[in-house]
């Protein structure tokens, strides 16, 4: 739980809204214009001296002078920074750490602070402007922590309220330069943290970690070959790692371990990790503080892989040495063991469970042995990754006082969360998560694909039942994930303030504190935009067939929104001022650019394989397009490694991206797995016809095509793409025979003339024509003022190269009810399509409702199944919170509803994950989702499908005998359930292949 005390801010009439300079989301305590009782931090081109004891924790001293450096990045004034004496000083920052500053304990018992509300916990801190604390100080900003790290957030608070990103080195965003700066007379606490340890996984190195270390800080000597060199992970790499990793309020680190050795890499690293605060651990395969990396250098040539079963006498010794080595200093002690790479030790499960149990009563044994204390004192804790956790379900256990570390599934959905009785274990349970991973169904290790209302729903069910003693989340190569990376971090810090109501005003705070406050609505929307995109498929995962490229324009849409998000950015971009463009460029246009152009590129080479089979000119066009855009990603990629900021970032775009044909990525970007196909084209024109909803074309296709419904309530318009299937121009002609029908051509040219043969009451045909080299399109529109009541038919005729093609043409405009009376969603050709927040009424019962979170999902939202922890099979019409969906349906008989819902996982052991379905005061159909005893993992089928798409659809049947209006209710069953689009349609009507479903209906 967090505390957030700022006496006064309401006198001084300040919000809590996001604002330009601050922690995000933090009301500002520092302003650059004087108020009543501010403490003058920078004014009159002098700074406030900073005091902090020499006998207070180095990590304490050494987050001063980064103080020190911030005011000076801000103001251009460097402060003083002394440790020894105090001396008389109009103004002063005093910084301490209760115990360990003789000013500050001196404080405390003079009476002039407070630290009741601090004192013993855990990583807590408050600033407080304290009027004449000292003799000859007339004012002090006092900065008082209850240990080394609250000191440290403290400090670094302050930094982030006068302008400092946290992200100032590792994304290049530079503060507003400012000449004064005050803080407001009060009084500002926060802590303790909702969750006790915080950190971040580097993972997955190699090529963009690997190889720009390699780059920045050098290569040192293979331990293992005299010719080889492994990247230099050294300590002035991990000293901007623990930097940024306390500044977002973080507390533990997994470090690199692809090729790397924390320890061994250089023998600074771990004593600099307990110096700046940092909490050390290893990742879930790698126990008692060693590398695997350490093993393979020193141990495998004589033992082979590291496995206690076979080696159980070394393996001892070896993690006894580094608890030797590096106990004295701040861990969190991975325990158990895996085999080498993710692997199992043993070949049966019995048998792995067994040498589990021996594994940790050894290591606990050496804990106890090196450190002198009870075991059960120090904190460790059990990754239950992957196979462990079957071990776990089937009968393995470890002492109470080891946090069990539930890994979610890789692709962010939580696996598994403590129980009621798990709830009561001393050492609590935690979440390993992921922003990136490599393996299967498909690694994802290029971009940002994570959006924040993912991982508040996932994470928040974390805190909901009792996993908050450690969150560790893997963030890659670290660069290009700064977004999630520090909403997760903010998250661990308070749960309670971000909510599923605030992700957008999350996403503003940030860009507000990163780009300026005047910019932050327009920047948020393309963070939230390209994240979103992202998320619903991840790059790695693009196809050419992955969007529809014949119904609902389904992949032009999808790159039409993305082409709209960089256009915006760009616009932006061009605004912003210079100073804060390369942060901007980094953050938010690179990766919504980036994506664009993919998409674009996957969309050519769709295209190309349609035409190709259509027998399209243009077949050509788009293979040629689809390289361009390949080389125009190269070069996007080579700008980022090569000319941003001088440089500096190069490598980190190395990582493949296209040319996926199983998990392992690609040795190198390639359109080798994408046959793009060129046509050998007649020299004499020849007419082609495909229209929108298929993928046949005419005049070859056989029977005649028709154009999908146009209906009075959605007023669609449908496209007919008239096309050339040889090298030499023709002119057509397009007539539509009906009065009602509209022609829009690609330049809008339409004739009306008298026409005797037209069926049409005023005697007119419409005709539209021009040229066709490859390819032109036809707009089809409908003049409803024409359309008589009821079903109504027509056609449009295409003429030309001496061929002509008819295309029928359907409008339905039923009499009643219309646009005016319509009470809720229509269908429309036997579909009601349907977003889930958009509901005719929610009711909640006994603490259980339905919540909506912002910008989760494929296309606008999604509503989760929310209640008190361990509620679950509720019953529908008894105790089951509903969403109502009012609608109408002009056709009568069986009706099959679609649930798209998101692919959370059966997190309670003892139960599936349910919701229940049902039609006006109908039975409801319940719908299992995830069975209980589910297994997350490769090889099952619906799960690697359910996380490519990331979703999964549940369908239930009802009979509606009478056409009219009829409610849709969805109730909650079981918690977690999160319903993004809802698809409601007739039996017989058969839906065409998409990604995104149908669009939704129209509703009033």
């Amino acid at each position: 739980m967090q505390r957030f005390l700022a006496l006064l801010i309401a006198a001084a009439g300040l919000g809590t809204l996001p604002v330009a300079a601050g922690a995000v989301g933090d009301a500002p305590y520092v302003k650059t214009a004087p108020e009543p009782g501010s403490f003058a931090l920078v004014a009159g081109r002098n700074a406030a001296r900073i005091w902090v004891d020499h006998e207070d924790w180095p990590g304490v001293i050494r987050a001063a002078r980064d103080l020190k450096a911030d005011i000076e990045r801000v103001t251009g004034i460097e402060p003083e920074l002394w440790h020894g004496e105090t001396s008389r000083a109009e103004q002063m920052v005093i910084i301490g750490t209760l115990g360990r500053s003789a000013l500050i304990d001196r404080l405390v018992a003079e009476g002039k602070v407070d630290v009741a509300s601090i004192e013993g916990k855990w990583e807590s801190f408050f600033l407080e402007t304290v009027a004449n604390p000292l003799p000859g100080v007339a004012e002090a900003l006092v900065i008082a922590g209850s240990d080394k790290r609250g000191t440290i957030y403290g400090i670094y608070d302050l930094s982030a309220q006068i302008g400092v990103s946290p992200w100032y080195w590792w994304a290049d965003v530079a503060p507003e330069p400012k000449d004064a700066l005050y803080v407001l007379e009060g009084r500002y606490e926060q802590g303790e943290p909702s969750v006790r340890y915080r950190g971040i996984f580097l993972n997955d190195e190699r090529p963009d970690l690997d190889y720009w270390v390699r780059h920045t800080y050098g290569e040192r000597p293979s331990p293992v070959s005299e010719t080889a060199t492994i990247a230099n992970f050294n300590s002035d790499f991990y000293a901007r790692i623990f930097e940024v990793i306390l500044r977002m309020k973080g507390n533990y680190l997994w470090p690199a371990m692809w090729n790397n050795a924390f320890a061994e890499d250089d023998p600074e690293n771990a004593r600099l990790a307990d110096e700046y605060g940092i909490v050390m651990g290893t990742s879930h395969q790698e126990p008692m503080l060693r590398a695997q990396k350490e093993w393979d250098w020193h141990q495998r040539e004589t033992l082979g892989n590291w496995n206690f079963a076979a080696h159980p006498e070394a393996l001892t010794e070896f993690w006894r040495g580094a608890v030797a080595e590096r106990g004295a200093f701040e861990n969190l002690y991975t325990i158990g063991l895996r085999g080498e790479n993710d692997t199992a030790m043993l070949h049966g499960e019995a048998e792995n469970i067994r040498l589990l149990q021996e594994i940790v009563a050894v290591q606990r044994e050496i804990l106890r042995d090196e450190l002198g204390v009870d075991p059960a004192s120090v904190a460790q804790v059990w990754t239950l990754y992957k196979e462990v956790q079957g071990y776990y379900e089937n009968g393995l256990r470890v002492p109470e006082d080891v946090t069990l570390l539930w890994a979610e599934d890789n692709w962010g959905n939580v696996r598994r969360l403590p129980t009621p009785d798990e709830r009561e274990r001393a050492g609590g349970a935690g979440v390993y998560y992921h922003f990136d991973y490599h393996g299967g169904p498909r690694s994802y290790q290029w971009i940002n694909t994570n959006p924040i209302a993912k991982i508040w729903d996932q994470m928040s069910l974390a805190k909901q039942y009792g996993a908050d003693e450690v969150w560790i989340v893997n963030v890659g190569h670290f660069k290009g994930y700064e977004l999630p990376t520090e909403y997760f971090l903010e998250l661990a810090w308070n749960t309670e303030r971000w909510t599923h109501d605030n992700v957008r005003d999350y996403m503003e705070a940030w860009a507000a504190r990163e780009f300026g406050e005047a910019f932050a609505a327009d920047a948020a929307e393309v963070l939230a935009g390209y994240t979103r995109f992202n998320g619903r498929r991840k790059p790695e995962l693009l196809r050419p067939d992955t969007y529809s490229h014949v119904d609902y324009r389904e992949f032009e849409r999808v790159v039409a929104e993305y082409d709209g998000l960089v256009a915006q950015a760009e616009s932006l971009h061009a605004r912003l001022p210079a100073h804060k463009r390369s942060g901007f460029y980094q953050l938010a246009l690179f990766p919504a650019k980036a994506s664009a152009q993919l998409n674009a590129l996957y969309l050519a080479a769709g295209r190309n394989a349609l035409y190709a089979g259509q027998g399209r000119a243009a077949a050509n066009t788009m293979a040629a397009l689809t390289r361009e855009l390949f080389a125009a990603d190269q070069a996007l990629m080579a700008l980022f490694n090569e000319e941003l900021e001088g440089g500096k970032w190069k490598h980190f775009m190395d990582q493949p991206k296209i040319g996926y044909v199983s998990w392992r990525d690609p040795p190198e970007d390639s359109l080798d797995a994408i046959d793009l196909v060129e046509l050998e084209l007649p020299e004499a024109p020849g007419l082609g016809v495909a229209v929108e909803g298929d993928r046949r074309a005419w005049p070859r296709a056989g029977d005649g095509p028709v154009l999908p419904l146009f209906d009075a309530f959605n007023r669609q318009r449908h496209r007919i793409e008239i096309f050339n299937r040889g090298a030499a121009p023709f002119e057509f002609r397009a007539e539509a025979r009906a009065p009602w029908i509209r022609l829009v051509g690609p330049e809008g040219q339409v004739e009306a003339v008298p026409d005797g043969r037209a069926a049409a009451p005023d005697g007119r045909t419409i005709v539209l024509g021009g040229r066709v080299d490859e390819e032109t399109r036809v707009e089809v529109d409908i003049d409803w003022d024409r359309v008589p009541d009821g079903d109504s038919q027509g056609s449009v005729t295409i003429t030309g190269a001496g061929e002509s093609v008819e295309i029928g043409i359907r409008a339905f405009k039923p009499s009643s009810p219309g646009r005016g009376s319509l009470d809720g969603f229509v269908e429309s050709d036997g579909v009601v399509s349907i977003e889930a927040e958009h509901y005719s009424a929610s009711r909640s019962l006994g603490g259980a409702r339905w919540i909506r979170i912002e910008d989760y999902g494929h296309s606008l939202s999604g509503m989760r199944a929310d209640g008190p922890v361990d509620v679950a099979g509720l019953v529908p019409g008894v105790d089951a919170p509903s969403l109502e969906y009012r609608m109408y349906r002009f056709m009568t008989g069986p009706a099959e509803v679609e649930l798209t819902v998101a692919p959370t996982l059966n997190f309670a052991p003892d139960r599936g994950l349910r919701v229940a379905v049902a039609f006006d005061d109908g039975e409801a159909e319940l719908l299992t989702l995830v069975p209980e005893g589910y297994d997350a993992a490769n090889g099952n089928r619906d799960w690697e499908e359910s996380v490519r798409n990331n979703y999964r659809v549940a369908t239930s049947t009802h009979d509606l005998d009478e056409p009219g209006y009829h409610t849709l209710k969805v109730f909650m069953v079981d918690p977690a359930v999160v319903v993004q689009k809802i698809v409601v349609r007739d039996a017989d009507t058969v839906l065409p292949p998409s990604y995104l479903g149908p669009p939704e209906s129209y509703r009033e």
